[in-house]
C-alpha cells in the first residue's frame, strides 16, 4: 500500500506555475516580483510533490515515510497512529499523525494533500495492516 499527492493536483500546480512564469513578461516591475515569487513557490511545491512520491508506503517491515530529510522506516510494533481534527479560521482539517514509540523525536504529520485521500481511510488501512494507535 502506498499514498502520495494526487497526480492531477501536481499537474494543476505545475500549469499554474507555468502561467505565472509567463505572466511575469507582461506585468509591471512590482508585479514581476510578486508574480515571479508565486511562480517560484509553486515550482518548489511541484518539485517536492514529485521528489517525495510515494509519501507513505506500508509493507511487511512497517511504514516508510518520505520527507525532504530522507526516508524513515517505522516498524509496525513501534508505529502509533492518530487522526487529529482541527478548526482554524473557520476551516476544518484532518491530519494523520504517525509516531515512532521508540523515539519521542519522531512525529510525522500528513494532511489530505500529502496522502491523496482522507487521513481516516489511511489510518484504517494502517491499523488493519498492524499499526498501533489510539482509539
Amino acid at each position: 500500500m502506498q499514498w502520495s499527492t494526487r497526480g492531477g493536483e501536481t499537474a494543476a500546480a505545475a500549469a499554474v506555475a507555468v502561467g505565472l512564469a509567463l505572466a511575469v513578461l507582461v506585468v509591471d516591475p512590482v508585479g514581476r516580483v510578486l508574480v515571479g515569487a508565486a511562480a517560484v513557490v509553486l515550482f518548489a511545491v511541484v518539485a517536492r510533490d514529485l521528489a517525495l512520491r510515494p509519501r507513505l508506503r506500508a509493507d511487511a517491515d512497517g511504514v516508510t515515510v518520505r520527507t525532504i530529510g530522507g526516508s524513515r522506516l517505522i516498524p509496525w510494533g513501534a508505529l502509533r497512529t492518530r487522526v487529529r481534527a482541527t478548526r482554524r479560521l473557520g476551516t476544518r482539517s484532518r491530519t494523520l499523525e504517525l509516531e515512532d514509540a521508540r523515539d519521542d523525536a519522531v512525529l510525522v504529520v500528513l494532511g489530505r494533500r500529502d496522502l491523496g485521500t482522507d487521513p481516516d481511510a489511511v489510518r484504517t488501512a494502517l491499523r488493519a495492516a498492524g499499526a498501533g494507535g489510539q482509539p
